[in-house]
């Protein structure tokens, strides 16, 4: 599939896609005016069948107008500024949702060491970071992808980026990611708008630059006019087979809103979709308590006559003193001065927004106790957190599954390039697709896995083996095999195997049991 052609409506991708993901883009900015803005505008979006996404009843004023209106869409009164607060759960979510998969990096383990060696070096020299970048988009927009990128004046060798969903218009056949076009604004200069186009297909890279509209393509420019794009050629072959330099890493299998739409089903969903009204809620809520606080605020009522001029046209004034003057005026129930304090609802609204968080937690996938401030309580085991947040732990594995196939696909396409001759003086290793293994993010106590570990062998239920991988779940296996021959020698229970060749021939197995 090559570049689009002159002209062509941008993007390519269905409306209510698109207006989907602007939203949730919009709740994982966590930019009030932002929020303001895409709901202040949603009406210029299109959903399906060239139907208007707004009802008509929202444009409509009165009662009607203001329950159907969005509340980060309401329009501020004349003459009062925007005091709407807003609470970034929909951020904190995607950020957790990273957090469970990402506070530790996954290994990438292969059989060849050297290879082994090669991502470890990929995974410290930025693809953690990405990784944790990628997982916050991925969370909040539905999907994130993964691309190969290089600049031989920035480093000999290839690195991976993050492209986020609302950057890129992907081609999806059978769930399958068939191809997929980037697009970068280089510029804008009032109605014009200038894009870098990057098309991927099966090992070829495609580039070009055009000059449109908002919401047209227009004409193609030359590369080489722009300094971002000149080092680019217009079509690029890769030796990485019919692999994609690129990958797609859904949040979810399913997009439940989206079955009906070509080649959108696969995209996957955000976490927020389905709890976009209750965020709204959220805020409402909070803006509606930070109201009870300014309207609270403790004012004086006094009689007219106790004010003080200030002079013809400077109208009348109280004058806030501790001490004053001796009213020379009998008191009586006309001359009194009165204090007036509103309750504050603080039980009610905050009741109201914990009700409303749990909501909107439960539905992206997680446990309350995932978001929760258990500092104060009494120190707990990690069995006993992973028992209150079992619902996290559950999203997090079947997250943790579409992750691995995705970085697993990355890393295989990083081996290819370094290994095809395209950056000379690199060493060579052997290509080889790694097993990706997610470290827990709950780790048990050192006291709590000796314990274990103690009982198995009282209870002579366990090799040494088998104890040492218990008591060191984070390290690899050959470290774990190099410490059950270390603990053998010192404790003198380390034997022959007597199926072992002898020792002036062939290999030594180290004295472990066969």
């Amino acid at each position: 599939m090559p570049l689009p052609d002159k002209g062509a409506p941008w993007p390519p991708i269905d409306p209510a896609v698109r207006s989907d993901i602007a939203d949730w883009a919009a709740w994982y900015s966590a930019n009030p005016d932002r929020l303001a803005y895409r709901y202040s505008n949603r009406h210029r979006d299109t959903a399906r069948y060239g139907t208007p996404a707004n009802r008509p009843s929202q444009y409509r004023g009165g009662l009607v107008g203001t329950v159907a209106r969005w509340f980060w869409g309401e329009p501020t009164p004349l003459g009062e500024k925007r005091a709407n607060l807003h609470m970034p759960l929909a951020r904190d979510l995607a950020r957790t949702s990273s957090d469970l998969l990402f506070s530790e990096p996954p290994k990438l383990l292969t059989d060849n060491a050297g290879t082994r060696d090669r991502l470890e070096d990929l995974m410290e020299s930025g693809l953690r970071r990405t990784l944790i970048a990628q997982g916050e988009a991925t969370a909040a927009l539905g999907g994130a992808y993964l691309r190969a990128v290089w600049d031989t004046e920035v480093s000999d060798r290839p690195w991976v980026s993050m492209v986020r969903a609302d950057g890129a218009a992907p081609t999806i056949v059978h769930e399958r990611l068939r191809g997929v076009t980037f697009w970068t604004v280089l510029g804008v200069d009032g109605q014009k708008v200038i894009r870098h186009l990057e098309r991927h297909e099966p090992g070829t890279i495609l580039h070009g630059v055009y000059e449109g509209t908002e919401d047209n393509l227009g004409k193609p420019l030359d590369l080489k006019a722009f300094e971002a794009t000149k080092r680019f050629q217009p079509v690029q072959k890769l030796p990485i087979g019919k692999r994609l330099a690129t990958v797609y890493i859904p949040n979810s299998m399913t997009a439940p809103d989206w079955h009906d739409l070509p080649g959108a089903a696969g995209l996957g969903t955000s976490d927020f979709q389905g709890s976009e009204t209750f965020l709204s809620a959220i805020d409402e809520t909070y803006t509606s308590w930070m109201r009870d606080v300014r309207l609270a605020r403790s004012r004086i009522l006094v009689p007219a006559g106790y004010l003080q001029s200030n002079g013809p046209g400077g109208g009348v004034s109280w004058e806030d003193r501790e001490v004053y003057a001796p009213m020379n005026i009998p008191p009586t129930s006309d001359h009194q001065i009165t204090l007036n304090q509103f309750e504050i609802r603080h039980l009610q609204h905050r009741e109201t927004i914990a009700d409303l968080a749990s909501k909107v937690i439960r539905t992206a996938g997680y446990s309350g106790g995932t978001f929760g401030d258990d500092t104060g309580g009494p120190a707990v085991t990690a069995t006993e957190i992973k028992a209150r947040n079992a619902r996290s732990m559950a999203t997090r594995a079947r997250k943790a599954e579409l992750e691995a196939v995705g970085i697993a696909d990355m890393a295989e396409v990083i081996l290819l390039l370094e290994s095809s001759g395209m950056f000379p003086g690199l060493p060579s290793v052997e290509v080889e697709r790694p097993q990706v293994l997610f470290a827990d993010s709950i780790q048990d106590d050192v006291k709590v896995l000796a314990e274990s570990a103690e009982l198995l062998r009282r209870a002579e239920a366990a090799s040494t083996e088998t104890l040492v991988a218990l008591a060191n779940p984070d390290r690899d296996a050959d470290w774990q095999k190099a410490e059950v021959r270390k603990i053998l020698a010192e404790s003198g229970r380390m034997v022959t195997d007597p199926d072992s060749p002898p020792a002036d021939g062939g290999a030594d197995d180290g004295g472990l049991p066969g």
